[in-house]
């Protein structure tokens, strides 16, 4: 474990609040429109969160790539609050009329650099693999060729980038990159646990892959479902960043469901302060993940 990952007592909190896969019929207070979105920043943002992963939904609620969606819904999280603007690349799945799921193209996704106005991030996902969900699996492309051209683009139009890795060769392919000069440090990893066909929700799964990145990195813990709460709890004792929000989890306890993005949040918030960090300001954030050029 590199001891710089160790040392900082200021917590960024990111808000995944909608996500690219389950919708109200599986929590009704899931945000889907651009005006909730907004009004669900304002508040995530109000209870201490500095980051706002963004998907959008199309008027039948479910994951679209259509600009305008994100368009308005970008500019109307910019009019409510400060917070930092991330854009999901995944766009998210979509069920075609036979129920199969349909990942989106290369082409949809690299429109995502289009969305005006220009939110401040963007991600990257590190590593082609199945995405196992309840529905079924589908191949999750990230080829390394559309992983440069999309950094390569997020680098000319001064996109902050947060690489979303699931296993550890997805680390690997991002230090390729860092060889290639297609990404410059200081780099800001999302390490993913518990999605089926990706590394387990494990403690000695997210110490095997933080030996991996790099001194100077900043990390966060991206975890799903029933191992969402302690594992990103030990990603916080640890030093790490942390992400919660609807997009991972809809339950707030065994059997209750989440009423807000805020109430997660909230939560975090308090368990910060109880092992004395604090959550960082927009600044702080902007300034650790180095967005202030």
């Amino acid at each position: 474990m590199k001891p710089n990952l160790l040392s900082d007592d200021r917590v960024i909190i990111t808000a995944a609040i909608t996500g690219g896969l389950h919708g109200k019929e599986s929590n009704p207070n899931i945000p889907t429109t651009p005006e909730e979105q907004a009004q669900t920043a304002l508040d995530c943002y109000n209870a201490g969160a500095s980051i706002l992963h963004l998907h959008v939904r199309g008027e039948d609620g479910m994951n679209t790539p259509d600009l305008a969606y994100y368009n308005k819904a970008v500019g109307l999280i910019g009019e409510k609050c400060p917070i930092i603007r991330q854009i999901g690349n995944g766009i998210g799945a979509r069920l075609d009329e036979n129920w199969n799921i349909v990942q989106p193209t290369e082409e949809e996704r690299l429109n995502l650099l289009s969305i005006e106005p220009k939110p401040e991030m963007h991600t990257i996902n590190a590593g082609t693999f199945e995405f196992r969900t309840p529905l079924g699996g589908s191949i999750f492309d990230n080829r390394m060729a559309f992983n440069e051209q999309y950094v390569t683009r997020c680098k000319a139009k001064g996109f902050g980038i947060e690489i979303e890795v699931y296993d550890s060769s997805h680390i690997a392919n991002a230090m390729e990159l860092v060889d290639q000069g297609v990404l410059t440090p200081p780099l800001h990893f999302s390490i993913v646990l518990g999605i089926k066909g990706g590394a387990p929700a494990t403690p000695s799964s997210l110490l095997h892959m933080l030996d991996q990145i790099p001194e100077g990195s900043t990390w966060q813990v991206v975890t799903v479902g029933r191992y969402h709460l302690r594992t990103t709890v030990l990603a916080m004792t640890m030093g790490g960043n942390v992400r919660t929000g609807m997009e991972d989890t809809i339950y707030y306890a065994k059997g209750e469901l989440v009423q807000s993005n805020a109430q997660l949040v909230e939560r975090m918030v308090r368990l910060a302060r109880e092992i004395g960090r604090e959550p960082a300001t927009v600044e702080e954030a902007k300034e650790k993940l180095d967005l202030l050029k």
